[in-house]
């Protein structure tokens, strides 16, 4: 149980640490870019039907303002969160052959929001390097 909760958490932070590689000039339109197919993760399962449509659009449309807003990329991803929910009560997986695939998403997918509301910053740069 530790390690359903605790890998996604992890999972999250390292794609949070990735991400901060990016520069910050590129950075927000890279996460949109992300987003953006994360959204479109459960198109080919089909499980929710047209709802997928629907999602996606929606996901597709807050990635989209996600290129000049890192709030809309931390809707898109909280957005990615609750439908991750739906497939796992469902019982469709984003990982079909990974039964707890959409919980541990769901988990992982907060804690890159969280880093998007907070503007997105590099965690890994000192603060007294100039931004290239």
């Amino acid at each position: 149980m530790i390690l359903t909760v605790a890998a996604p958490i992890i999972i999250g932070i390292c794609i949070v640490l990735l991400l901060s590689l990016i520069p910050d000039a590129h950075r927000r339109k890279f996460s949109a870019v992300f987003v953006a197919g994360a959204g479109a993760a459960y198109l080919s399962g089909g499980a929710m039907g047209g709802w997928e449509f629907a999602f996606t659009a929606v996901a597709t449309y807050c990635a989209f303002r996600g290129l000049e807003s890192w709030t809309y990329i931390g809707i898109a991803w909280l957005l990615h969160t609750a439908w991750d929910v739906v497939h796992h009560l469902k019982g469709a997986p984003i990982i079909p052959f990974a039964h707890d695939s959409s919980l541990g998403c769901a988990i992982c997918d907060p804690v890159i929001a969280i880093w998007c509301f907070a503007g997105g910053p590099s965690l890994l740069r000192r603060r007294h390097e100039p931004v290239v």
